[in-house]
């Protein structure tokens, strides 16, 4: 019987990794660099590095002295900017659906953190990883690894883990947190829908350019958290936003969203899923870091499960096969 293998595997010749030259001095001494930056900033590398840089963003969220609201306004503007005068990508290209799930996702995550914790907007928002397993078979018809069902249920484990202490159940259910809470189990469900419309777009663009879409859903969330704006503008010009809003816009998404759209060319929505769980693993000790909110052990404890959880799925996967000895 034939390995089982990542239906993402078939990469596009153009990402395949390029030759080292000759062992010549010059070569040696350029090849190693280069092919750790070429492992980094495509498949799995790129998908770990925008999950790292995506967890900077409760921290400044948090930090920035604005409603979330405009945090969301703030962010979308400076990241469609960037997008529109650096990649200039065609807007007629781009896919609604996915725009819409994008916008919906961004717009009620950052909603939702400044209702509730940082770490339980985070975890909150990652149960759409478990929709994406669900899913991808049916929508992209990528087949589902036992070992990807087993990583997940430890990875929702862990971020129950995190909620049993992160958050007061009484009053998550029926206090001031109810609407934070909502908020972010909405950008779960949206950020599914958006991962699985960028796998799609990124894999073969037949229904429309990733990059595009992407754009236009940071477009659509300028609008749609300009909408909810109860503030004067005039707030957006305080030193402190500013440079909140710069990291948000540039890095945490501008950057970040290029690397996880490079690393879906060869990764599948479902392996993408999993990987980027190293963000709300990593979100609550930047927030802990830059501004003393405490992570409680729960949150420690499950955080540390999720990363065993990849490294075991890491792992595995890796290992020969029975069958990939036959013919």
């Amino acid at each position: 019987m034939a390995p089982t293998t990542d239906a993402a595997t078939t990469a596009p010749a153009a990402e395949a990794i390029a030759p080292c030259p000759p062992h010549t001095s010059k070569g040696m001494e350029t090849c190693g660099p280069r092919l750790l930056m070429n492992l980094i900033l495509q498949g799995n590398g790129a998908i770990l590095l925008a999950a790292l840089l995506w967890s900077t963003g409760g921290l400044f969220i948090k930090m920035a002295p604005l409603s979330g609201p405009l945090v969301c306004f703030g962010r979308a503007v400076i990241t469609s900017l960037f997008y529109l005068i650096v990649l200039r990508p065609n807007l007629r290209r781009a896919s609604w659906p996915t725009a819409l799930a994008y916008a919906g996702m961004i717009t009620s995550f950052v909603v939702s953190v400044k209702l509730t914790t940082a770490a339980n907007a985070i975890l909150l928002q990652y149960t759409g990883t478990a929709w994406m397993i669900a899913l991808a078979p049916r929508v992209l018809g990528e087949p589902i690894q036992a070992v990807d069902l087993w990583a997940g249920l430890a990875c929702l484990l862990g971020m129950f883990l995190c909620l049993g202490t992160g958050l007061d159940w009484q009053a998550g259910l029926h206090g001031d947190a109810l609407p934070g809470n909502l908020l972010a189990a909405f950008s779960g469900f949206c950020y599914a829908g958006a991962v699985l419309g960028m796998r799609r777009d990124a894999r073969h663009g037949k229904h429309g350019d990733a990059q595009a879409s992407v754009t236009l859903g940071n477009l659509l969330a300028m609008v749609f958290s300009l909408a909810l704006v109860r503030e004067p503008m005039i707030h957006l010009a305080q030193p402190r936003a500013i440079f909140a809003l710069l990291w948000l816009g540039i890095v945490q998404m501008a950057l970040a969203y290029l690397l996880f759209l490079r690393g879906l060319r060869t990764v599948s929505a479902a392996t993408a899923g999993l990987l980027a769980l190293l963000e709300p693993a990593a979100t609550p000790i930047w927030v802990w870091m830059g501004i003393g909110e405490k992570p409680g052990i729960g949150s420690i404890l499950g955080g540390s499960l999720v990363l065993v959880a990849l490294g075991a799925r890491a792992w595995w996967l890796g290992q020969p096969r029975q069958g990939s000895l036959e013919a």
